[in-house]
C-alpha cells in the first residue's frame, strides 16, 4: 500500500500538525505501508525541491515571493495552483495507491484535480476549521466574505472527495451536518506516543527556586498564547483562588500573540508578583517544567473552534500521570470524564475555574486515583497504534475499489 500525503507543513517546522503528522507516519510505516510526503507552498522557502529532515524524507512546492502570491484570496489559489503542479509530478513519479490530503482544503483541491486526472482515490484529513482559527487569529471576521469562502470551499471538497477522516466527534458531526453521509466521515482521533511520557517525576529544585516558585504550589500552562485559550480566565481566577489557597502560584510557559496583553493584565490586577512568566523553552526541555506544576489549567474560552475540536495537551498531561482542570468546553468534554480523570468547570467562569482549583487543593488524597484514570484512558484509547490502524479499512476499501474501475 502506498500512500502519498499532503500536507500543509512538516518538520523542521514545530506545531501539533507536524507533531500529528510524524506520528501518523510512524505508524503507517510500522504497519508496512510505503508512504510519501509533499508540503504545500505554505512551508516557506525551501533550499530544494527535495529534503531529509530527521531521517523523512519530503518533496517540497516552490514558494514563490511575488507581490500577487500575498493579496489575500488570491494568495489562496496560488497555492492551489502550484501545490496542484508539484502533485502531479510527484504522484507520477511514485504512483500511490492513495492520495492523502490533509487540512486546510487547499490541499483536499489540489489532491482532487490530480486524484481524477490520474485515477487515484483521494482522502481528506480534516484537522480543524481553519476559517475558525482565523477568526481566532485575527485574520478573519466571522462570517465576513473570506470566512465564508473557506467554509464553502471545504463544503466542495467534502462532496467530491472519497473519504473524509478527522480528529473528533464535534468536527465529525459539523461535516454531517452540511449534507455529508455520516458512513463517509471517519474519527481518526489524537492520541500520544504513550512511551515518551513517564509517571515517575521529579521536580528540579533548582530550576524551581531559580523561578522563585519554591515553597508554593504551582498552577500552570505549557504552551502558545492564543486567545482562545483562556490564559486571561486564569489570571482573573487568581486572586480568588488565593483566598482559600494563600501559597498559590501560576506558572505560564511558552509564548504567542497574547503574551503582551497577559502581562499588562496581571498588572491591572496586581497580581504580576504571583505568577511567571518564562518564555518560550527548548523543546528538550520542557518536561522540567511540567514537573514543577501540581495543577495543570486548560481554561479555553467557548467557541467555534474550542467546541468542536479536542486539544492535544490534555492527553499529553493525562499520559504523565498529572491533575488538571479544564473548561466545559466540546473538545474538552470529548477527553475529560468530570471528577475521574480532571475536572470540568463552566467555560468563561473565573470564579468557577477558582472553586475547581481550590477544592483540587483540599482534596488532594483523590489525585492519585485521578492520575492513574488519567493514564489508563491514553493507554488504552487513545495510543497511536489503536488511532492509527482505523486508516486500514479505509485505504483497503478506496484502493479494492479504484482496482475494479481499472
Amino acid at each position: 500500500m502506498r500512500i502519498l500525503h499532503i500536507l500543509d507543513h512538516s518538520i523542521p517546522l514545530h506545531s501539533g500538525y507536524t507533531f500529528r503528522t510524524l506520528s501518523i507516519l510512524k505508524e503507517q510505516r510500522a504497519l508496512g505501508w510505503e508512504t510519501t510526503h509533499l508540503t504545500s507552498p505554505k512551508q516557506g522557502v525551501c533550499s530544494a525541491s527535495e529534503e531529509n529532515i530527521d531521517g523523512w524524507h519530503f518533496f517540497r512546492t516552490h514558494h514563490a515571493i511575488s507581490q500577487m502570491a500575498k493579496v489575500p484570496l488570491l494568495n489562496q489559489i496560488f497555492v492551489i495552483n502550484s501545490l496542484t503542479r508539484r502533485l502531479d509530478q510527484v504522484a507520477r513519479i511514485v504512483k500511490p495507491d492513495i492520495l492523502h490530503a490533509h487540512s486546510p482544503a487547499l490541499n483536499a483541491i489540489a489532491a482532487l484535480r490530480v486524484g481524477r486526472r490520474l485515477g487515484i482515490p483521494v482522502v481528506y484529513e480534516v484537522r480543524a476549521f481553519w476559517e475558525d482559527a482565523a477568526v481566532d487569529h485575527g485574520t478573519s471576521k466571522e462570517q465576513g466574505l473570506r470566512y465564508r469562502l473557506t467554509h464553502a470551499l471545504e463544503t466542495y471538497a467534502f462532496k467530491r472527495v472519497d473519504a473524509i477522516t478527522t480528529i473528533c466527534e464535534g468536527l465529525r458531526n459539523d461535516i454531517v451536518m452540511r449534507g455529508i453521509s455520516a458512513q463517509k466521515v471517519t474519527v481518526i482521533p489524537n492520541a500520544v506516543d504513550i512511551e515518551k511520557f513517564s509517571l515517575e517525576s521529579t521536580p528540579d529544585n533548582v530550576l524551581k527556586q531559580q523561578l522563585g516558585l519554591a515553597g508554593y504550589r504551582v498552577i500552570g500552562f505549557i504552551g502558545s498564547f492564543y486567545a482562545y485559550e483562556g490564559l486571561d480566565l486564569l489570571l482573573q481566577a487568581l486572586p480568588m483562588i488565593l483566598e482559600s489557597v494563600p501559597d498559590a502560584r501560576i506558572l505560564l510557559v511558552g509564548g504567542g500573540p497574547q503574551d503582551a496583553m497577559l502581562k499588562n493584565l496581571a498588572f491591572e490586577l496586581g497580581i504580576q508578583n504571583k505568577l511567571v512568566f518564562t518564555g518560550r523553552v527548548p523543546n528538550g526541555q520542557v518536561q522540567r517544567y511540567y514537573d514543577l506544576i501540581d495543577i495543570l489549567a486548560y481554561p479555553r474560552h467557548s467557541m467555534r473552534l474550542t467546541e468542536l475540536v479536542t486539544p492535544l495537551k490534555p492527553l499529553e498531561a493525562m499520559a504523565q500521570g498529572r491533575v488538571l482542570v479544564a473548561s466545559d468546553v466540546g473538545g474538552h468534554k470529548e477527553l475529560i470524564q468530570d471528577g475521574i480523570t480532571g475536572i470540568l468547570f463552566k467555560a468563561g467562569d473565573p470564579r468557577a475555574l477558582a472553586d475547581a482549583i481550590s477544592r483540587l487543593f483540599a482534596e488532594e488524597w483523590k489525585w492519585p486515583e485521578m492520575r492513574a484514570a488519567g493514564r489508563r484512558f491514553v493507554e488504552t484509547e487513545r495510543n497511536w497504534q489503536k488511532s492509527v490502524s482505523n486508516y486500514s479499512s479505509i485505504y483497503k476499501q478506496l484502493a479494492g475499489q479504484d482496482a475494479n474501475h481499472a
